[in-house]
């Protein structure tokens, strides 16, 4: 099949907008990347959404337009790579949008109570006229689970080493990882969670310290160029959030803003510089990730994975190889995917299980009570074609052509 998979991350720098080639069933799933491209949100429309991740800032008026807004560049978006592709809207059998999170709620007891992703599924499949499935992590959430990471889903299926544990981890606004076993071990249990921010903190400190000159630090340039503060760093990690026990997840809820505004008061108040600032702040995201594994990792890791924008973050992956070490760390490229798509990719897979009647949900990674199929189905104008070919999908995985033959020779 041919899925179209969409996601804008908690950075909410643009739509990450993956054309993916998906066939076969668990544990034999092949996706591979056709065609990709992150289009970035109108500047106008990207404010508005980091307005809205704030309770002061994000009115209900305002909520209601974005779900339509962001679902319109969505739209325009896949259309977009549709055509970038030679294709048109009829050879797409599939979209899985994850859609624009503005809010995660956790409970003081470390519980999932709610989520929102933004970017209207009906207004997809009005524009597109493909059968779009959205809304993923509400059913994993309505059974107990975190609703996240998803991600590890698709590392469970396509990631995991012939001989060696790996973690796969994600340094995206939050940074998540998944601990896989190898496939050789049939008795040991993945496990999945939330390490805490990614570059949030960064990319909020970066516009900030320069007033909106910058949004990120581009290869983490002016991290390196500062020193990291030891005694602070020591005081940031003893934050509640990193010793909570998986499985737990994370977001702008708690690593926003408003917490960046107040960690550079706090080091410019220490007499630290800008590049000192980020330095640090860039060794927390590392530093956090490291304390991850040493807490929780269920068994010595060999190999680290890295994607997501920070694996572009150079002074991250310096600090991350040092403080992993044995551990090699790699990139989603040195394994052959793409460190910029890979999520992209995700929610494509999450909807062609979803489509195939399948849970999209493992509960040892999210600590749902049961697997459940995710997403809510917006039927577009290929649906009954789209249930047929699944149908016959189904029915030739289970009665190979031959079973097929001698069944009708029995008759």
């Amino acid at each position: 099949m041919l899925v179209i998979g969409l996601i804008s991350g908690t950075s909410a720098d643009g739509i990450d907008t993956v054309l993916c080639d998906i066939s076969g069933a668990p544990p034999n799933v092949s996706a591979k990347i056709v065609h990709a491209f992150t289009k970035p949100y109108d500047l106008a429309l990207r404010q508005r959404i980091l307005d809205c991740f704030s309770p002061e800032t994000g009115r209900v008026d305002e909520v209601t337009r974005l779900n339509a807004d962001i679902a319109e560049a969505f739209a325009a978006s896949t259309l977009e790579l549709i055509a970038e592709a030679g294709l048109t809207s009829a050879d797409i059998d599939l979209i899985g949008s994850h859609g624009q999170t503005v809010w995660h709620e956790i409970r003081p007891d470390g519980s999932a109570y709610a989520t929102l992703q933004l970017g209207e599924g009906a207004i997809l499949a009005e524009r597109t006229g493909i059968t779009t499935i959205n809304n993923f992590r509400a059913r994993d959430i309505a059974v107990g689970g975190q609703g996240a990471p998803l991600t590890a889903y698709a590392d469970w299926l396509l990631l995991r080493h012939a001989t060696k544990w790996r973690a796969i981890q994600n340094i995206g606004g939050i940074g998540n990882v998944t601990f896989l076993p190898p496939l050789t071990d049939s008795k040991s249990a993945p496990l999945a969670f939330d390490t805490g921010p990614g570059n949030a903190l960064l990319d909020s400190a970066m516009t900030i310290l320069t007033g909106g000159a910058y949004t990120y630090d581009a290869d983490g340039r002016l991290a390196r160029s500062g020193n990291v503060q030891e005694d602070w760093l020591d005081t940031l990690l003893k934050h509640p959030y990193y010793e909570r026990k998986p499985p737990k997840t994370t977001g702008r809820e708690l690593f926003s803003k408003t917490m960046t505004q107040q960690l550079i008061i706090e080091g410019q108040r220490r007499g630290y510089s800008v590049p000192d600032i980020m330095a640090t702040l860039t060794a927390l995201t590392s530093a956090s990730i490291a304390d991850a594994y040493q807490r929780f990792q269920p068994a010595p890791i060999g190999e680290v994975i890295l994607g997501g924008g920070g694996a572009h973050n150079l002074a991250m992956r310096d600090l991350l190889s040092g403080l992993l070490a044995p551990a090699a760390v790699l990139t989603h490229e040195d394994i052959g995917l793409s460190s910029d798509f890979k999520e992209g990719l995700v929610f494509a897979l999450l909807a062609y299980e979803t489509i195939h009647n399948r849970p999209g949900n493992l509960p040892s990674f999210t600590g749902a009570s049961k697997p459940v199929i995710l997403g809510q189905i917006i039927p577009g104008e290929n649906y009954m074609d789209l249930l047929r070919k699944t149908q016959i999908e189904i029915v030739s995985r289970l009665f190979p052509t031959r079973q097929l033959k001698k069944k009708r020779g029995q008759v």
